[in-house]
């Protein structure tokens, strides 16, 4: 049973009433208000309206995405969709039929629909709250939306990678210097697809540099030949 309270004007849900379907056994006992999207609620930016709903995301359990937008007369973003990242259903052809590949699209219908007026003010147009999936706060660092790298920890990947420190380890240096895995608000393959991108940004400057250094030695040996060129012309008048 959920014990639903008002306060200005906004649904608040208490976690101490909810299911353990709804909130990890972690959670349970401790008081904390989540904020219910409601139709007619209003946010000074798309962003701030996004991050309000990855907010209560993250205390129910589930992941977000940004599904679609639409543009105004004035070329503008008016409209928006915000969805559980499990809407949709991908779709397979027969070959995939009997063998179809992972995925997390199972046609959930949890979304938000919003547009913006001409002050730029964000207002909820559609809420639909329900799911067709059970929910996971325990999971929810773990889902994309909510995973990033701090500046502190990319730094530490990047200087250990130039040493050649395998990446499993400063990894799991990371993962001690945070207190354990349920601290972390990455996971190893955010860390992999990081230096891989370094890896490659790197390279590309190499090649730059590579580059311009060659059009240089090719500029010096050119004026070389030329101030050759003009020697030996010079002798020739004289002789």
């Amino acid at each position: 049973m959920v014990d639903c309270n008002m306060k200005s004007g906004m649904e608040v849900y208490s976690s101490e009433f909810v299911s353990d379907d709804c909130l990890a056994d972690d959670r349970l006992g401790v008081e904390t208000e989540i904020l219910v999207p409601k139709v007619g609620m209003k946010f000074d930016s798309e962003k701030e309206l996004f991050e309000f709903y990855k907010k209560y995301a993250y205390e129910i359990g589930f992941p977000v995405r940004k599904r679609n937008s639409k543009k105004g007369d004035d070329r503008v973003v008016r409209y928006v969709s915000f969805t559980c990242s499990r809407e949709g259903r991908r779709k397979t052809n027969r070959s995939t039929s009997l063998n179809p590949p992972p995925t997390i699209e199972i046609g959930c219908r949890a979304r938000l629909t919003v547009c913006s007026d001409a002050r730029g003010i964000w207002r909820i147009n559609v809420v639909q709250l329900e799911h067709n999936h059970k929910t996971s706060p325990s999971k929810s660092r773990l889902y994309r939306c909510n995973r990033e790298l701090s500046a502190h920890v990319k730094r530490r990947l990047e200087v250990n990678d130039i040493a050649r420190i395998p990446l499993h380890k400063s990894y799991n240096s990371t993962v001690v210097e945070a207190g354990g895995f349920e601290n972390m608000t990455c996971v190893e393959k955010d860390c992999r697809n990081f230096i891989d991108k370094v890896r490659r940004l790197r390279l590309r400057e190499g090649y730059a540099a590579a580059l311009q250094n060659g059009k240089a030695i090719s500029r010096s040996l050119y004026n070389l030949e030329i101030q050759g060129v003009s020697k030996r012309i010079h002798l020739k008048g004289l002789l």
